[in-house]
């Protein structure tokens, strides 16, 4: 946490060292064509001229006349462009019918070419190589309005209450990944509703997959279903709003914060609580062959202070998941997940914060917090005490202006802070959550990722999108 307009390096994994220092956060912009060797010449001695007539009678001479006539040059070239041209085409056409027309009687895997009939989507049957055919529940808003998959509709659509039950809401809840242990609640909207629904069977069962229960509706006597999986985003101390720079958080102001940190090296990167069982946090976090063995890692929570976790053996880490697409020139898709040997026991310092739901837009202007034990200024001490301190969230058109970030910033990115300056994320705050505050909850909107030096001004930190990358963390916790 850094409230001072330092220069310094970008945000680092303060264990993980590359062999010649962090990497920019975009990779260097290249020449257009590559550079050509230096060419080697060969002097050749002349053929010494035969002084002997020849008894064979000699070629004539091929004027630019005849050359013309025989060979026609112009005439090769363009047959040879109209067949390369109708390869193109027919190509073309084939990529066309297998990937648009095929699919639109479908609907086709998100991360490979195959195209599935509609009864093949959500049928309780995994048929993409990803598994993301069977991914057929998410929440909507900050209401946490339950949607499905309706391979009828070819389109998401709320889930009516109607025969609805906890049973029901705990199968969807694991299918999402979440364990039967986290499951909070559901309730209905009980307000009659025609529209677009799915709704249960009357003779649907728990037991078996819920999305092959579900039929269509157009009206719903008991109103939509809310489904909340894990309480979350609760927060048992307020912070101080008048405080603008860094400060010293509360305990139980940030429960969801964790400490992961490295055998007899200690804090090295920064989490946020999702579940009981999992953690949130950055992929450069975990690179090199030492850092990504989860044997090594130790995730602390409910303390604010180091000193105080050196006490405690923490919670062991079991597996660590690292973003498939991790780009460490580019930091594009930088988050992983850490799932914990034994589960965390939730109390008033010990919560988890919420995922944004689809439809929740994080917009220019919105302010946010940020927590993380990381150095006061770049390459300098880092604080015993939890710090926390308010920044503001910035489009991403904004961050990408020649003057700011110059087109860093991808689509799997947010950045927030301050343009003027003084308040950022630093060294080993990595990892550590950017959350905002709606509808009363805390949403985790990002994950620290990186930065231009700490606090300069014109150089917002950069954290991941996790609205973005919300389909790849319900996919990797429903993995079994």
């Amino acid at each position: 946490m850094n409230v001072n307009q330092t220069n310094g390096p970008a945000y680092d994994n303060m264990g993980f060292q590359h062999e010649k220092g962090r990497p920019p956060p975009f990779a260097p912009q290249q020449g257009l064509y590559p550079s050509l060797p230096t060419p080697t010449y060969v002097a050749f001695a002349p053929k010494p001229i035969n002084t002997h007539q020849s008894t064979t009678p000699a070629t004539p001479p091929v004027t630019t006349e005849t050359k013309g006539k025989k060979t026609c040059p112009w005439k090769r070239i363009l047959a040879g462009s109209v067949i390369v041209l109708m390869i193109l085409a027919i190509v073309a056409l084939l990529l066309w019918y297998f990937l648009y027309f095929k699919c639109a009687l479908g609907k086709s895997c998100k991360y490979s070419w195959k195209c599935l009939r509609p009864t093949q989507w959500c049928d309780g049957i995994v048929d993409c190589p990803h598994g993301e055919d069977e991914i057929c529940f998410r929440h909507h808003g900050s209401n946490f309005t339950l949607e499905s998959f309706s391979s009828f509709t070819k389109s998401w659509v709320p889930v009516c209450g109607d025969r609805w039950d906890d049973n029901f809401g705990k199968a969807v809840c694991e299918q999402m990944g979440y364990e039967r242990e986290d499951y909070a609640r559901y309730s209905k909207t009980n307000i009659l509703t025609a529209g677009e629904f799915v709704q249960l069977r009357r003779d649907s069962h728990h037991k078996l997959p819920i999305q092959t229960q579900l039929v269509p509706s157009v009206l719903c006597l008991e109103g939509s279903v809310r489904l909340r999986c894990v309480d979350c985003g609760e927060s048992s101390a307020s912070p101080n709003s008048r405080i603008v720079g860094g400060t010293e958080a509360k305990v139980g102001a940030w429960p969801w914060q964790v400490s992961l940190q490295v055998f007899r090296q200690g804090h090295v990167c920064g989490g946020s609580i999702i579940s009981k069982h999992w953690i949130l946090s950055a992929a450069h976090c975990f690179q090199g062959s030492k850092f990504s063995n989860p044997v090594i890692w130790t995730v602390h929570a409910s303390k604010i202070s180091l000193r105080e976790m050196e006490l405690y053996f923490g919670n062991r880490v079991d597996k660590i998941i690292s973003h498939e697409k991790f780009d460490s020139d580019t930091n594009d898709n930088d988050v992983a997940l850490l799932k914990l040997s034994t589960p965390l026991t939730f109390s008033k310092t010990v919560k988890p914060v919420c995922l944004p739901n689809l439809g929740m837009e994080f917009s220019d202007g919105q302010p946010a917090w940020i927590t993380g034990w990381g150095a006061l200024r770049s390459s300098g001490p880092s604080p015993d005490k939890l710090n926390q301190a308010e920044v503001t969230i910035y489009s991403r058109k904004k961050c990408n202006k020649p003057t700011i970030l110059d087109g860093a910033v991808t689509e799997s990115m947010i950045c927030a802070g301050k343009l003027s300056g003084g308040v950022d994320s630093c060294q080993g705050d990595s990892g550590g959550p950017l959350v905002v505050k709606e509808s009363n909850v805390w949403w985790l909107a990002g994950d620290t990722s990186w930065g231009i030096g700490c606090a300069l001004r014109n150089k917002p930190g950069v954290y991941g999108n996790v609205s973005y990358l919300l389909d790849w963390i319900h996919w990797k916790m429903a993995v079994r």
